[in-house]
């Protein structure tokens, strides 16, 4: 199982609101689409970022279990509501799950494999069972 270090606020939006899609400037691998992954709250935030609400201040972690379902490319954004970004690939996730318990994670850039037990850890707050 994969996993992908998104900075704060946007991975607490992910695992607690309605973003469903992950703004991004390269195309998703063909061989992740449909993968289920975790979600990892970066170690920074997005200084810039403007999100309303609740937003998860959780960092180097993560933070829930998504599938990506799917990748376009964007120019104006308004095809993913008010989370898609101008001018960028919008990778679009189904099935969120937020855990009730961040799994703390170091984290890397792009698609990394953390180790068995932070797999566990996550997957046991998804299902109730370890893989």
């Amino acid at each position: 199982m994969k996993a992908l270090t998104i900075r704060q606020p946007w991975a607490g939006a992910i695992a607690h609101q309605t973003k469903r899609v992950e703004n991004r400037s390269w195309k998703l691998p063909a061989k992740h689409e449909g993968a289920r992954i975790l979600i990892h709250a970066g170690a920074q935030p997005d200084k810039q970022a403007q999100v309303y609400g609740e937003h998860l201040d959780v960092y180097r972690a993560v933070v829930a279990v998504a599938t990506i379902t799917g990748c376009h490319w964007s120019e104006d954004g308004l095809c993913c509501g008010p989370w898609g970004f101008d001018f960028a690939y919008h990778w679009t996730l189904a099935d969120v799950i937020a855990l009730p318990e961040p799994v703390p994670a170091k984290g890397a850039l792009g698609f990394w494999t953390p180790d068995e037990e932070i797999v566990n850890a996550a997957l046991r707050q998804e299902t109730g069972v370890a893989w």
